[in-house]
């Protein structure tokens, strides 16, 4: 067969499982799990989607492209949810949304999952609202590596919350679009080297919020592997099916 271009909605192989996540409140939250074909992924991305009084979910075409993706171009495990309240394709989570207050509940029960399910190496994939709910809660787990983040605007997560990562061990990677609707490089980058030094600061040329078209996408995931499966690069733009 020829190989196909990389870009859009093209979904690779994968073993795509429909996933049910029970939190400690007693909700019932709907996903996906998709791992490499062999199911072997070399680290897990558990990913937090925008916000979703705004149009966030799972299906958020960053998160959709990573598990469309990244399972078979990177070796990655890719777990995504909807959060409470919150409803997609695959279904209406229980419960309403809690302003990234109970989402504490939701990130638990799915680094609990990945736990359960023996999910190698678990990262924290935020975007836009999904990055506050990873810094607010990601440090409560000690078995998250480190935590990505994708256009945060800081609304949500305090200054102290954020600079609780300083020292934990675990990384956190930050790209700030250079045409950002909240917070641009110019305000975020002296934000994340008070409060983190140690933090991957990367301003992106040319980007806006929602990470809009293929060049968008492929720096966004491109950085995701770097930070998790570097042996993984480059990320092939086609793939013989």
């Amino acid at each position: 067969m020829p190989d196909v271009e990389i870009r859009g909605a093209v979904e690779l192989p994968a073993v795509r499982e429909e996933i049910e996540l029970t939190t400690l409140d007693r909700l019932t939250l709907v996903g996906e799990l998709a791992v490499p074909v062999d199911g072997h992924p070399q680290a897990t991305l558990i990913t937090l989607h925008p916000l979703p009084t705004h149009g966030g979910f799972m299906d958020s075409h960053i998160i959709r492209k990573a598990a469309a993706r990244l399972p078979a171009l990177a070796d990655l495990a890719v777990l995504r949810f909807n959060t409470r309240g919150t409803s997609s394709p695959r279904g209406t989570s229980g419960g309403a949304f809690g302003d990234g207050v109970t989402e504490r509940f939701d990130l638990e029960a799915a680094v609990r999952f990945a736990r359960d399910r023996g999910l190698p190496r678990p990262w924290l994939v935020g975007w836009s609202f999904g990055t506050e709910v990873a810094v607010k809660y990601g440090l409560a787990h000690d078995d998250i590596e480190g935590v990505v983040l994708l256009s945060p605007p800081l609304h949500r997560a305090s200054r102290d919350e954020l600079a609780a990562w300083h020292g934990s061990g675990k990384r956190m990677v930050v790209l700030v679009p250079e045409h950002d609707d909240f917070l641009k490089p110019a305000e975020a980058e002296p934000i994340f080297r008070a409060a983190v030094p140690e933090a991957e600061f990367i301003a992106v040329p040319g980007a806006k919020h929602l990470w809009v078209g293929e060049s968008q996408t492929r720096t966004v995931l491109t950085e995701i592997v770097r930070a998790v499966n570097p042996g993984a690069l480059p990320l092939p733009e086609t793939y013989r099916l």
